[in-house]
């Protein structure tokens, strides 16, 4: 499947096959594709914490509005950030770079974040939300389908997965085999207010 068919196709899938199971290759090749997803500055704070303990993921289910695709889905992923990544030895984010990058960019990721929580953590989600995006895809392209998931108690879930205080929660991830067809898209805006040339318009025009 190619890459705008994946986009064109995805849905968030409500109802999956509970007796469905992912192969270890197929999840170690999803998880991969995921951690190729872009950093800023090649820090990687993505964290992938894969849910398969039944019995958590009832509890889980039952901090989510008990929404079935929690415990129905062959796979469910906290897609979770290190808040603090940037100074845990950084050194090793550009261990491969020529040396004149690595002088220049490991000391600018210091620089850069030190002092500025509001950053760190804005930095967390966004990188997270492209490595969502990109479990999402790979998994339509590999068959399977997915959902994206925010309904849920994120401390309570924290404590569950016993989440370090310097890591934050982004959002689940559930994949698996959709047991319906996706229905019609309900309410796509116009391309035209998507899109924006060069500015938005003054209020006055």
């Amino acid at each position: 499947m190619n890459v705008f068919d994946a986009i064109e196709t995805r849905r968030a899938a409500k109802a999956f096959d509970p007796a469905h199971k992912m192969t270890p290759d197929e999840i170690s090749r999803l998880l991969s594709a995921a951690m190729l997803s872009p950093t800023a500055f090649n820090i990687q704070h993505w964290r992938f914490v894969v849910v398969e303990d039944p019995e958590l993921r009832e509890q889980i289910r039952a901090l989510s509005w008990n929404q079935s695709q929690v415990t129905d889905a062959s796979l469910l992923i906290v897609v979770c950030g290190d808040l603090r990544a940037w100074e845990k030895n950084p050194a090793r984010y550009w261990r491969n770079a020529p040396e004149a990058a690595r002088e220049f960019l490991v000391p600018a990721i210091t620089d850069y974040y030190s002092g500025r929580e509001q950053a760190q953590r804005d930095e967390v989600m966004r990188s997270c939300g492209i490595a969502a995006q990109t479990l999402m895809l790979a998994a339509r392209a590999m068959g399977y389908d997915t959902c994206p998931m925010d309904g849920f108690d994120f401390d309570g879930v924290g404590k569950l997965l016993h989440l370090p205080e310097d890591h934050v929660i982004s959002m689940f991830v559930t994949v698996g085999k959709s047991l319906k067809p996706a229905t019609p898209r309900t309410g796509p805006i116009a391309y035209s207010e998507a899109v924006i040339r060069d500015r938005f318009a003054l209020p006055s025009e």
